[in-house]
């Protein structure tokens, strides 16, 4: 398998969960990762900040660099990019993590919540890889890599949450037409998507407490299988809407995938869109 030793990541929403699993699994090879997210300051329901994000970091090998972004605001990730290249001489993979989420009907969606949505899942994961281009173009082995699910058009996604699949959907089709429009380019863009829900804070706060916790898997799977796809040729692997367990199984030739599970002993939560 490849390394990621020297390469640069700019990972947005990497101060916990996915994010900041994503970004210690890049430390292990020793790679440098930009922590762009908002937490700057312990918050009392959701644990973990860009500092003891890059603490983690730093601890697993790597070399980190917390800062501030708000990702719906065009100067702050621009100024956070430059500063990234200045210190690490560029930047090499974006991983767009950083998402918000609300699972309310159309009657009951708050328009703030709405709004909020898509301007973080679906203008911020584009103002990102905009941002991101002129560095991606100068990587040896450029990678994108959105945090969301297949364009699976069906109703049953749409119906109980029309707001939020549509940002998450946005997501994705950024995918779709980078892997386009980059392609020629060298730049490699992918979606990943988990198979079973994430024991995340979302899973914890939002969506079921430590019952829905227990049926997860550790965000070390999505990790792992993210790792994969950095490592590989980014002119022949694009354009793809990948899920966690099919890479570590097909891909990488795991069978057990227990070690991922909270408790093994339960029966795994599907996660929405697969």
């Amino acid at each position: 398998m490849g390394t990621l030793k020297g390469k640069t990541l700019f990972i947005t929403g990497a101060s916990r969960g996915i994010g900041e699993a994503i970004a210690v699994r890049a430390a292990r090879d020793g790679a440098n990762v930009v922590v762009a997210a908002k937490t700057s300051e312990p918050h009392p329901k959701l644990e973990g900040t860009i500092h003891t994000a890059a603490a983690k970091i730093e601890e697993a090998g790597g070399k980190a660099l917390p800062l501030v972004v708000d990702i719906r605001f065009e100067e702050q990730i621009a100024a956070a990019m430059a500063k990234a290249a200045e210190t690490f001489g560029g930047i090499d993979i974006l991983v767009n993590n950083a998402s918000a989420i609300n699972l309310t009907d159309t009657a009951t969606v708050d328009m703030k919540r709405f709004d909020l949505m898509h301007s973080i899942n679906l203008r911020g994961t584009f103002l990102c890889g905009k941002l991101a281009l002129p560095y991606l173009l100068k990587a040896e082995n450029p990678h994108i890599l959105n945090l969301s699910p297949p364009l699976n058009m069906e109703e049953r996604w749409f119906a109980p949450h029309v707001a939020y699949t549509m940002a998450k959907f946005g997501m994705s089709m950024c995918i779709l037409g980078w892997a386009g429009e980059f392609r020629s380019k060298g730049i490699a863009a992918n979606a990943l998507w988990p198979r079973t829900t994430i024991a995340t804070a979302a899973i914890k706060n939002l969506l079921g407490g430590d019952t829905m916790m227990q049926k997860s898997r550790w965000p070390s799977i999505m990790a792992d299988a993210a790792h994969w796809i950095f490592t590989q040729p980014s002119r022949e692997c694009t354009g793809n809407f990948f899920i966690d367990e099919d890479i570590l199984r097909d891909r990488m030739g795991k069978t057990d995938l227990s070690e991922y599970s909270v408790d093994p002993t339960q029966e795994l939560m599907p996660d929405f869109f697969v």
